[in-house]
């Protein structure tokens, strides 16, 4: 297969300056104002582009993605090293890039194709298309300057999939615009992807990276990580990105623990300076008070008698994780601690859009399981044995109250997990199904 598209040992670096003079009086004057260092954006990056396929850029935000594919598109030129392209480029980089603000959409088509290569007869008989698939009839003769964002994106994407290009550049701007008009953009890259054109596409979606990309690569602080398949490269960054997000927890629980460390001191004190005979009748007060104080509208409240100390998500390969594979299993590790003794309480969780609508939801006993508070702590697992929901960022609540539903301790959206799912259907749950077909000739 033909390679269209060669990067062999390229490097780009930046310099940021901390208060750099603009005049030539200033230059001269404050000269140490020109002070700067240099960033080192992409470092000896090598890699190649077959004819046909669809190359996924994948990394953390300011890993270098972004300015690869501008060193593609020669926007910017690299510091050393080569890059050779064969064939005509398209690309839909940064919003509105090539547009002139006070023009109208209509003469904006023919500035932007122009500078794709194509001639005013090539325009000429691609118009209709263009403004047909932008879905903007009725403000096609307006300045786009009072186009929305999302406008903008639709006239650049239009133009750009019919200049007849060989390869396509497309940097997250898919990420603008209404849901209709995004599954109708990548439906035509599958069309295009089908004829045969070369795709390099930048996006922090990982389940697009897997159902659309033939090949991926990661890169990380400006170095190629890891290349090949785009699933196996998804699932590395993946785990990558896992490991760094339970680092940061840990960091966060040791800060916790010791935030809690001194709380505990400070009431320990406290506690110390108050005269026996008030201790007591502290002790003697009812088990439920404070119980009309509670704040039901508040994303955490209950009367902390049993705690929530810790909430962990596990995947399929028992790595504690955030990001979940759809159809694999998933368990729930929650941690509590029984501050006052209670008969008997009810563990809780649930799953809810980012939208704040609630997915699903169940508790102990639903489920008719007893949880007993007479031990100091433990641990209730919830086991998913297949996750069924679909693509996306979901949000986790966790709740524990008393047999008669008073909370203990209530958290509305404790934490986000995101799901990866090859299930394409619409929605948020994956439902098993099949289709029965039966056709008669007459």
């Amino acid at each position: 297969m033909k390679t269209v598209i060669k990067v062999t040992n390229v490097s780009k670096d930046f310099k940021v300056y901390r208060d750099k003079g603009t005049s030539l009086k200033e230059k001269i004057l404050f000269w140490k104002r020109n002070r700067y260092e240099v960033r080192h954006v992409l470092k000896n990056i090598s890699f190649e582009v077959k004819a046909g396929e669809v190359l996924a850029l994948v990394g953390q935000n300011g890993c270098g993605k972004s300015t690869t594919l501008k060193l593609l598109t020669r926007i910017l030129y690299p510091d050393s090293g080569s890059i050779e392209i064969h064939g005509r480029v398209a690309s839909l980089i940064e919003l509105g890039a090539g547009f002139h603000p006070d023009m109208s959409g209509r003469e904006n088509i023919y500035i932007n194709a122009s500078i794709f290569g194509l001639t005013k007869k090539e325009i000429d008989a691609r118009l209709d298309d263009i403004i047909a698939f932008s879905e903007l009839e009725d403000f096609i003769d307006n300045p786009v300057r009072t186009y929305s964002s999302g406008m903008y994106m639709r006239l650049a994407f239009a133009v750009a999939i019919n200049v007849d290009a060989d390869i396509l550049l497309i940097d997250e701007i898919l990420a603008v615009g209404d849901a209709n008009f995004q599954a109708k953009c990548y439906e035509r890259l599958r069309e295009l992807k089908a004829s045969g054109v070369t795709i390099v596409i930048v996006t922090h979606d990982t389940g697009t990276v897997e159902r659309f990309c033939n090949q991926a690569i990661w890169i990380n602080k400006g170095e190629i990580v890891k290349s090949g398949p785009a699933v196996e490269v998804v699932d590395s960054y993946l785990k990558y990105m896992n490991d760094q997000k339970m680092q940061l927890l840990l960091k966060e629980e040791r800060r916790q623990k010791k935030k809690e460390e001194a709380e505990k001191a400070k009431l320990e004190k406290q506690k110390a300076d108050i005269p026996p005979s008030l201790q007591e009748e502290k002790r003697n007060e009812s088990r439920y008070e404070g119980q009309e104080n509670i704040d039901y509208n508040a994303n955490h409240f209950g009367l902390q008698y049993v705690t929530i100390e810790q909430v962990t998500m596990r995947n399929g390969q028992n790595e504690k994780a955030d990001v979940i594979k759809a159809g694999g299993p998933m368990y729930i590790d929650i941690y509590y601690k029984v501050n006052r003794p209670l008969p008997e309480f009810v563990v809780g969780m649930g799953f809810n859009t980012m939208e704040g609508n609630s997915i699903y939801g169940n508790n102990t006993q639903l489920d008719n399981i007893h949880v007993m508070g007479d031990k100091p702590n433990g641990r209730i697992t919830f086991e998913i044995p297949k996750l069924p929901l679909l693509s996306g960022k979901y949000g986790l609540n966790i709740a524990i109250v008393d047999w008669n539903g008073v909370p203990m301790d209530f958290y509305r959206e404790y934490c986000q997990f995101s799901v990866v799912s090859n299930d394409r259907s619409a929605g948020v749950v994956s439902i098993d199904h099949q289709w029965h077909i039966e056709q008669e000739n007459q």
